[in-house]
């Protein structure tokens, strides 16, 4: 009862934040000058804002992850969004798998930290900046899933300020070449609203054999080291079952954490319609590991999402 009145509360919110953000045809007004391209807001803080120094550390954490061969064809990966300094070296596991594949499309979900809205936001703008240049977004994809439910919005201003798709992207632009992204926002992550991604996604993707699917998380917060590891093996224990419901049942008992649970789900259900059968969890990590500070730790893991047929058309 008490998650139904917060769900209450947050939807009730989300009308109040976003009075006309949600006006679908609101695209069609606006031109494809420099203020149409969302500005980087993490760089020289959550990364380095020169692009020397960006490109050389990311190149250093891909470097450094050391991956074994994995079998089969890559459908999506998992990977946090904390800060390089703390999570870098753990996306960096993920990231390094896209090392030579030819993915042109890159579907990032993740979840909203700081603004409540209801249902999944979808942006259109032309495109992201970094230190790194400009990543274009597929709008002519944004705009097929913005059309395929009622319950999926463009809601410019949350996208204004979320970290969890930024901090991909100079992964991304370090690893691939002549992509364009789709970036997606969860503002509910309730399992009705995870199936429902989860087949949008499916349909997008089967119609392409050049599509990667991310999903954008950090595990537990803010719990001793030893409680931390022990919350994250239960998260991680899930997903490598590619057991996306019994993962939303934990996470509602409390048997482990994850601020972008949904995006996680959303991606495995999608995978499994595309037949994917297993998922490899890469690396592990968490903030302790890195500050040496371990009575308050943020857990990271890093994952990719295979099908081992030989009749997918998708990148091996």
């Amino acid at each position: 009862m008490a998650r139904f009145i917060i769900s209450i509360l947050i939807l009730l919110l989300s009308f109040y934040w976003f009075p006309f953000n949600a006006d679908k045809d609101a695209f069609g007004a606006e031109d494809e000058a420099g203020r149409f391209i969302r500005p980087s807001i993490l760089a020289g803080t959550w990364y380095p804002g020169s692009p020397k120094i960006l490109k050389r550390t990311v190149d250093a954490y891909l470097n450094q992850a050391k991956v074994p061969p994995l079998k089969g064809h890559l459908k999506a990966i998992i990977v946090p969004h904390a800060g390089y300094r703390y999570s870098g070296q753990v996306a960096a596991y993920a990231y390094r798998l896209l090392r030579g594949r030819s993915f042109k499309r890159v579907i990032l979900v993740g979840p909203s930290h700081r603004v409540p809205f209801p249902g999944i936001s979808v942006n259109l703008q032309a495109g992201y900046r970094t230190p790194l240049g400009v990543v274009p977004v597929d709008r002519a994809t944004a705009e097929a899933i913005l059309h395929t439910d009622s319950r999926i919005h463009w809601y410019k201003d949350v996208h204004a300020v979320e970290h969890s798709l930024e901090i991909q992207l100079p992964f991304l632009q370090s690893v691939l070449t002549n992509f364009s992204i789709v970036p997606i926002l969860m503002g509910q992550q309730d399992f009705e609203t995870c199936a429902l991604l989860a087949r949008v996604l499916a349909q997008i993707v089967r119609s392409s054999d050049s599509t990667l699917l991310i999903a954008s998380s950090d595990l537990s917060h803010f719990h001793s080291y030893a409680e931390a590891k022990k919350l994250d093996k239960r998260f991680i224990h899930f997903v490598e079952a590619m057991d996306p419901k019994g993962l939303y049942k934990a996470l509602g008992r409390g048997e482990c954490e994850a601020c972008g649970g949904g995006p996680v789900i959303a991606v495995l259900l999608a995978c499994k319609r595309l037949g994917a059968t297993r998922c490899a969890a890469l690396y592990y990590a968490n903030s302790g590991d890195v500050t040496g500070e371990k009575d308050r730790v943020v857990g990271y893991m890093a994952g990719a999402v295979f099908t081992s047929s030989d009749k997918d058309p998708h990148p091996k």
